[in-house]
């Protein structure tokens, strides 16, 4: 089998893509050298192990030996992986959403020889339909474009970065108000769907640091607490929960939960559960905390490594299919249940023709997701059961889907590990052993931080981003720190173990000193060593996760509370006041950050 220059890569995503005949190489000198002197612009590709659309451009276009053909006769072709490489995949991910208003992966950039875009795109097709240029016919613009009028380009690449340096420049801080909280509440309040739940139309992602902060303002509005309930529920009664094995698939492609995009991905794992955590906090519903429980038992049963750390994900596809793994058909519903069949199939919505269509023709697709309608305690009086009746009726039923289903192909799992993603699992573990009296959390969010102690470092002792096979490299960059630091500070909480809060203060103070830059006192996502990039990457708004201000606001925070340093109380009113404008033009955008200066107010809540 013929391989190319990833075959010695540590990154499951890369290695994917080594037996290509695209001639791909690795981000890095060696690349950019050969691109200077045989005179080609750079394709850069960006994507991720368990990316479903990622997987239909690979098939369509990078394992077809034509279409390689001319990528390699065109560019320089490179291939990053966004998870290892997430200074990377911000830097150019703005430049996709500033040239298309959208983003995503696959993200497809092409560069000059400094690294500066001038075309982006996310998933190319194979050949140009509706409206969007193919890979090969935009290959062949590209070409003539740099080999006849490249003056545009560099002209293109140039505005680029214009453009691109005012976003990683933040404004000069100002007084932070507690009304940038009451605005964002308000604002979160006009998305919220009182049909379905959730706080925007499709696709609908879970977003659940919105559900801590309104959790955290509940008692400005009576409509908070229903909003919060109505969500999560909901949430939790659709398709987007995986009612066999539990977890939560990433989003959910209608407005309802029903039909979700199946990857599942340990840092969703971790926000939901501390979002459900939240809520046990203050309704004490056991709704809440058994999901938390639930989602915690998926993690360790499957997402834990057999040393104690945490995988990073599993993928969308199996056999070469979005969520076979995950879906039923009647009849395998029928063979696995027997006579249960019927009644259960009722309260799930399993048809003979399958309960969702086909996105891409809309027709019936003869597989079914479970989900539920009305809740199970609803369907028990129905039925003249009790709830706890049904429960656990459903819960020998699930056993036995669950067994049945162990026999399928699984998904691919990524099995790097990650210093950030960790620190979010070990965050959600703590807090689980603190909420629900539970040791057991506490011990294996003890086992994981003591794996990375021992293995995420480098020879001179430095935190690295990323550990696979053996394999550790990439320095830590400013999320790892940031998320490592609230993993110890979590950690001191639930065990008391003073050991992790001197580690949480060694560690914000090298934060402090690598990654903190300008009048501003932001942080960068990369440290002051290693600036390859073209511009240094740095971001004010929580995306799927919080950003680096939004968790180091909520760490200065917690260190305050902890030990009652004024320092940390004077560092933490800074953050917030650098952070301060980005709040005022859009409060939605550092929910996280919120959050944080509601607890300094009030103190400790949760």
């Amino acid at each position: 089998m013929n391989t190319n220059h990833l075959i010695h890569s540590h990154s499951p995503y890369l290695l994917q893509h080594a037996s290509n005949p695209v001639d791909w190489r690795p981000w890095g000198e060696e690349a950019f050298r050969v691109a200077r002197e045989t005179d080609k612009p750079i394709f850069l590709s960006i994507g991720y192990a368990t990316c479903h659309w990622c997987h239909v451009m690979a098939h369509e276009s990078f394992e077809d030996i034509g279409i390689a053909e001319k990528l390699n006769d065109v560019f320089v072709c490179v291939k990053v992986d966004r998870e290892e490489r997430p200074d990377i995949d911000a830097l150019y991910m703005a430049a996709c959403q500033l040239i298309t208003g959208s983003g995503g992966w696959p993200l497809s950039v092409f560069l000059t020889h400094e690294l500066l875009p001038f075309f982006a795109a996310t998933y190319i097709p194979k050949t140009t339909r509706f409206g969007r240029l193919g890979i090969v016919d935009l290959s062949n613009q590209i070409d003539r474009l740099w080999k006849q009028e490249r003056s545009r380009l560099m002209t293109a690449a140039g505005q680029m970065k214009s453009h691109l340096e005012p976003l990683f420049a933040m404004p000069q801080p100002e007084a932070f108000s507690g009304s940038l909280a009451h605005q964002a509440a308000d604002q979160l309040l006009q998305r919220f769907d009182p049909v379905h739940g959730g706080f925007e139309p499709a696709p609908k992602f879970p977003t659940p640091h919105r559900i801590s902060f309104l959790l955290q303002q509940q008692n400005r509005k009576d409509s908070i607490l229903p909003a919060v309930d109505k969500t999560l529920r909901a949430m939790r009664h659709g398709g987007i929960w995986d009612h066999v094995g539990f977890g939560f698939h990433r989003y959910a492609t209608d407005n309802q939960w029903l039909v979700p995009h199946f990857e599942k991905m340990l840092t969703d794992q971790a926000w939901i559960a501390m979002a459900y955590l939240q809520a046990h906090l203050h309704t004490k519903d056991p709704f809440f905390a058994q999901t938390a429980k639930d989602i915690l038992t998926y993690v360790l049963r499957d997402l834990r490594s057999p040393e104690g750390p945490f995988f990073s994900a599993e993928d969308a596809d199996s056999e070469g299919e979005e969520g076979r793994f995950y879906t039923w058909s009647l009849a395998e519903f029928q063979r696995t249940l027997g006579s249960d069949a019927d009644k259960w199939a009722v309260i799930f919505d399993v048809r003979a023709e399958g309960n969702y269509l086909d996105e891409a023709t809309g027709t019936p697709t003869g597989a079914n997701i479970l989900y539920l309608r009305i809740p199970l305690e609803q369907w028990a009086r129905q039925y003249g059961q009790s709830a706890a009746d049904m429960l656990a009726e459903w819960e020998g039923l699930r056993s036995r889907l669950y067994e049945a289903r162990s026999t399928r192909i699984r998904p691919l799992r990524d099995e790097k590990i990650l210093l950030d993603w960790n620190g979010m699992m070990i965050q959600a573990l703590a807090m689980a052993a603190r909420v629900l009296q539970e040791e057991t959390y506490a011990r294996c969010a003890s086992t994981a931080a003591a794996w990375i102690e021992q293995n995420m470092r480098d020879e001179s002792g430095l935190l690295v981003h990323r550990w696979f096979q053996g394999n550790r490299g990439i320095p830590a960059m400013g999320n790892d720190y940031a998320q490592w630091i609230a993993a110890l500070l979590g950690l001191y909480r639930a065990t008391g173990n003073s050991d992790s809060l001197a580690k949480a203060l060694h560690h914000t103070r090298l934060m402090e000193d690598r990654f903190r830059s300008g009048p501003t006192e932001l942080f960068h996502t990369v440290g002051k060593d290693h600036l390859e990039l073209p511009i240094r990457p740095l971001s004010a708004e929580d995306g799927a996760i919080p950003s680096i201000q939004s968790t180091m606001l909520n760490n200065f925070v917690t260190l305050y509370q902890l030990t009652e340093d004024p320092e940390w109380k004077q560092k933490a009113k800074t953050l917030a006041d650098a952070l301060a404008p980005t709040m005022r033009r859009y409060p939605l955008s550092a929910l996280y950050g919120l959050e944080a200066m509601g607890r300094l107010e009030a103190g400790w809540q949760g």
